[in-house]
């Protein structure tokens, strides 16, 4: 995995040594608004981050590529993800503290990662699936470019009832 800077934002490679930063950034209750809960202990969190470090799941079928978010005053603010599958299709997911919501930072970050993808860990299909109610998300996938999903592949992601999934093949223009 690279760092990748744009400008603004660095997305550096997660590593168990970014556990201490994370936690307050994902102790927001905000964030939680819609599914999952914070890490129950850093030291849960700092184990987490140490399994997610081999980049692999226990198959080697999958590549699990993390980011964190950070800023140019070097604060973390979250991070970006992505499980990479040998068809290229990569299933996202991104998280930003409450305090950085609706600065363009979550969407530059994600269209810098999916960049980061297709150039370098040759995805070129993207998925995200998230709670319907979650009117955020769903606006920022759609500025990316990304569409509903046919309720074939919403069954074939593992959506459940009160969930949405969203695809992107990948288009050039995002990868400027």
């Amino acid at each position: 995995m690279r760092v990748v800077k744009i400008p603004g934002l660095r997305l550096e490679p997660q590593t168990n040594f970014h556990a201490d930063e994370m936690f307050v950034v994902l102790s927001d209750p905000a964030i939680y608004e819609y599914e999952n809960t914070p890490p129950e202990s850093l030291a849960w969190l700092r184990n987490r981050f140490v399994r997610l470090e081999s980049r692999r799941s226990a198959d080697g079928n999958e590549a699990w590529l993390n980011w964190v978010i950070r800023l140019p005053n070097h604060a973390l603010i979250g991070y970006v993800q992505a499980t990479v599958y040998a068809d290229g299709r990569a299933a996202i997911a991104y998280i930003l503290n409450s305090a950085h919501w609706g600065h363009g930072l979550a969407r530059r970050s994600v269209q810098a990662m999916i960049t980061e993808l297709a150039t370098h860990h040759q995805a070129q299909y993207f998925s995200a699936v998230l709670k319907r109610e979650n009117f955020r998300s769903s606006g920022l996938l759609k500025r990316l470019g990304f569409t509903p999903a046919s309720a074939k592949q919403a069954i074939s992601f593992g959506c459940e009832a009160d969930e949405i999934a969203y695809v992107l093949e990948c288009a050039e223009d995002l990868l400027e």
